[in-house]
């Protein structure tokens, strides 16, 4: 299956949902006014795709049918389908350019957070790139057995200490042993305690300031785990992350279980967090580079 198919596949349910609510507003409309515009906002924030970006993309649509003078309500599809792309499309990569490149993996329990760890790691081996894991989830003892199966599974090395731990002096432990292998990525899982932002954003500080440290000429990626099925609710988990450290991007996992994939646009437009990875299925290539242009084509259920 190409990268587009996976794409549409994985939005399927949100693509017939999406589909089905805007279709039916563009069709009960015989001319483009105020009340359709109204309509079509409502139907929006029903996708997920909040009320803020919702209304953005109604006043930038409204700009478009004036400047295009477009006056059948079913051109308003393609002129929609195109200010969706403009909001997705930015730096939605992972530069791996750096040496390292170091990627420090946040978000609550229960999001897919090591999943995703084991299969970027998995794929960037495959790529003939060292990786090395950093197990700094201390906080739960199952957090470290479940990154070390990943860990063998994609044949990588991974650097652990017990449950307890000061999550730094792993990640201190992981750059020294990275450096010794000459590793070009190494990532970092860590503890994803919302509840107390406090010890989170010290605990955050504190593994920032270690790989500040040691990185060289290196560069640096946090990226933030979201479970799509969560809807706007992980709108506000990347806001409240946000606030305690910086997020350089989104890895939007469960999208192809989910008829919430809106909110893709909600969280790139609201907090300009661009979205890199995104998770379509259980294998181990399905977490996949995000294409704004194959978003916006899979969201209208179009190649």
């Amino acid at each position: 299956m190409g990268l587009f198919s996976k794409i549409k596949a994985g939005l399927k349910k949100t693509s017939s949902g999406f589909l089905e609510k805007v279709g039916s507003v563009l069709s009960t409309f015989t001319k483009i006014d105020e009340e359709l515009f109204e309509e079509l906002e409502e139907t929006l924030i029903l996708c997920d795709i909040g009320a803020q970006t919702s209304l953005k993309i109604c006043d930038v649509l409204r700009q478009k049918v004036k400047e295009e003078r477009i006056t059948d309500p079913a051109l308003i599809r393609t002129a929609l389908k195109d200010i969706i792309f403009e909001m997705l499309d930015g730096n939605n990569t992972i530069d791996l350019s750096g040496s390292p490149t170091v990627i420090m993996v946040i978000g609550v329990n229960g999001v897919g957070k090591t999943t995703s760890i084991g299969k970027m790691a998995a794929q960037f081996k495959a790529q003939g790139k060292q990786v090395v894991l950093g197990a700094a989830d201390t906080f739960r003892a199952a957090a470290i057995e479940q990154l070390e199966i990943w860990a063998n599974r994609a044949g990588v090395h991974m650097v652990k200490s017990v449950e307890g731990t000061d999550p730094a002096s792993v990640v201190f432990d992981t750059m020294a042993s990275a450096k010794a292998k000459n590793a070009d990525v190494i990532i970092c899982d860590t503890a994803g305690r919302l509840h107390n932002k406090k010890n989170l954003m010290d605990e955050l500080a504190k593994m920032n300031r270690v790989i500040d440290r040691s990185i060289g000429d290196g560069r640096k990626e946090t990226l933030l785990v979201l479970d799509a099925a969560t809807g706007q609710n992980a709108v506000n988990q990347a806001r409240q992350f946000s606030e305690v450290t910086d997020i350089t991007g989104i890895i939007l996992t469960k999208l192809d279980g989910t008829a919430h994939g809106g909110v893709v646009i909600s969280i790139m437009d609201e907090l300009k967090i661009p979205v890199k990875l995104v998770g379509v299925g259980e294998q181990i290539d399905d977490l996949m580079p995000f294409n704004a242009r194959e978003f916006a084509e899979g969201l209208f259920g179009e190649e």
